[in-house]
């Protein structure tokens, strides 16, 4: 008792502990506690008092009234209500206080027993009920609101641990083959250290062929991608149709490696990613010609319209050097202050390669089945594809990946027209077949007599030119999505 005889009396409106913390509610059911026992007193009354910041006056009122009405918090007020109809006016108005006032007026003219609030209790209800992300969300929407939610940071793991994907749209109109267009940026990074693994540029919308290459830039160790890559533990996209194909799909299960698609419209959720795509335009794409996003003279109109365009080629030379810039010198916002290379290299953790060998199917297309080599060559989608290394190879059976993979070797694709479609292949054969020597099988036997032949042609002269030269045109193309569109320039610094 002489201790709590001892304590200030006075008031202390800055003074901070338990009591303030529990509140007006739970100290005075305390204080009824101890007077339903008979243990309360001046001193308590007093200690709660200077606890709480109030005069003992007030205190005393308080026990009153949880006396009398049996009331241990503040008389309620009466107040205007955030009822589920004023919601549904807030947000078919946009968040305007006001026009739903004049609604809610409107209302209660045409029926007496409906009272509108005033203009002012209105807004004092809707600051008092509504959080600040829910009337941001009433006037912008939904990412507005999100603009004020709470995230949480996933943990830094090591490297290869986790790789994110996604397409950047270049707002840089570069100069294909004559024609202005805006590229596409196809890239993966690695979530740990930031390290650009592989991308691929292409001249129209990306598609699965850019994501396989870029995916095989990534995971290709050796010159000139090396030696970062190896094989990571999932890979993080969004529900872009490229990166959820049955292709990439397959591609990557062979590996084992799991493809964790994200919900739709959740760019947070692979924030290195976009963090990435935002960098590269601030950083590098704004200061390039024919910047489609620069700033604008009065009427919209561009500050430079006339600039020379890049050509794509000069695009993808510039995009590289700035990507080997991100990966060597660059400094994120990281406590240890080092590059993403030096972030790889310092990390012990082991890396899972891949066989060249396993590799060299990875960007193509392949059916499982086996075909027959005629004398047309090897039929796919109705169009015969033939190369030297058939000749002498009829009727037996090949794996259609062979052939693939022979084509990959020794073709050489072109970009036609921006769009990677058509192309032609250019056989690196020393001879044409028909200048090659005839086989054992053709040649006349000892002791019989010589059997006058006529020359072999040479098929792009004669009569039978055109029609030689409308099947070879037929049969040496190769589409574009059969042999995985080759022709984007892929590459990893």
């Amino acid at each position: 008792m002489s201790e709590l005889a001892n304590q200030p009396s006075s008031p202390n409106p800055r003074q901070s502990g338990p009591a303030v913390v529990l509140g007006r509610e739970g100290s005075v059911a305390r204080l009824m506690d101890r007077d339903s026992r008979g243990e309360l007193t001046t001193a308590h009354v007093r200690l709660f008092a200077s606890a709480m910041g109030v005069t003992e006056r007030a205190v005393w009122y308080w026990l009153a009234a949880a006396r009398t009405e049996g009331r241990l918090s503040s008389r309620p007020r009466e107040r205007t209500a955030i009822t589920l109809e004023v919601r549904r006016l807030l947000a078919f108005w946009g968040g305007n206080t006001a026009a739903v006032h004049r609604e809610l007026s409107a209302q209660a003219v045409g029926d007496p027993t409906v009272v509108a609030p005033s203009l002012r209790a209105l807004r004092r209800a809707v600051r008092r009920e509504l959080s600040v992300g829910e009337r941001a969300g009433l006037c912008g929407g939904e990412a507005a609101r999100r603009a004020h939610d709470v995230f949480g940071k996933r943990p830094v793991l090591w490297r290869n641990a986790c790789w994110e994907g996604d397409h950047k749209h270049v707002p840089v109109q570069v100069d294909v083959e004559g024609e202005l267009a805006c590229p596409w940026i196809t890239w993966f990074i690695d979530c740990a250290t930031t390290y650009i693994l592989g991308l691929a540029v292409t001249p129209h919308a990306s598609s699965r062929e850019a994501v396989l290459a870029a995916l095989r830039t990534s995971i290709t160790r050796t010159e000139p991608f090396g030696p970062v890559g190896g094989l990571p533990a999932q890979v993080r996209v969004d529900r872009g149709k490229e990166f959820l194909c049955a292709t990439v799909t397959a591609a990557l299960g062979a590996f084992a490696v799991p493809v964790h698609d994200l919900p739709a419209y959740s760019p947070h959720l692979k924030g290195t990613v976009e963090a990435l795509n935002d960098a590269v335009e601030e950083m590098f794409l704004v200061s390039l010609p024919r910047y489609t996003h620069c700033q604008r003279l009065t009427g919209g109109r561009s500050a430079d319209p006339d600039a020379p365009p890049l050509t794509f080629a000069a695009f993808v030379a510039l995009l590289l050097d700035w990507v080997r810039w991100w990966n060597t010198e660059h400094h994120p916002a990281a406590p240890d202050g080092l590059t993403s290379l030096e972030a790889w290299n310092a990390d012990p953790t082991p890396l899972r390669d891949v066989p060249p060998e396993h590799l060299a199917f990875f960007a193509l297309e392949d059916d499982g089945r086996t075909r027959t080599i005629t004398t047309n060559g090897i039929s796919w989608r109705g169009r015969p594809y033939i190369a030297p290394w058939m000749v002498g190879t009829v009727h037996l059976d090949w794996i259609w990946r062979t052939f693939l993979r022979r084509s990959d070797l020794e073709h050489t694709f072109r970009l036609l027209k921006g769009a990677l479609g058509w192309t032609a292949p250019h056989f690196r054969a020393t001879c044409p077949p028909w200048e090659r020597p005839l086989p054992e099988r053709s040649r006349p036997r000892p002791g019989s007599a010589e059997v006058p032949q006529h020359p072999r042609e040479d098929p792009h002269s004669g009569p039978r030119a055109e029609t030689l030269s409308a099947r070879a045109r037929d049969g040496l193309r190769v589409r574009g999505t059969a042999s995985r569109r080759l022709a984007a320039t892929w590459a990893k610094p």
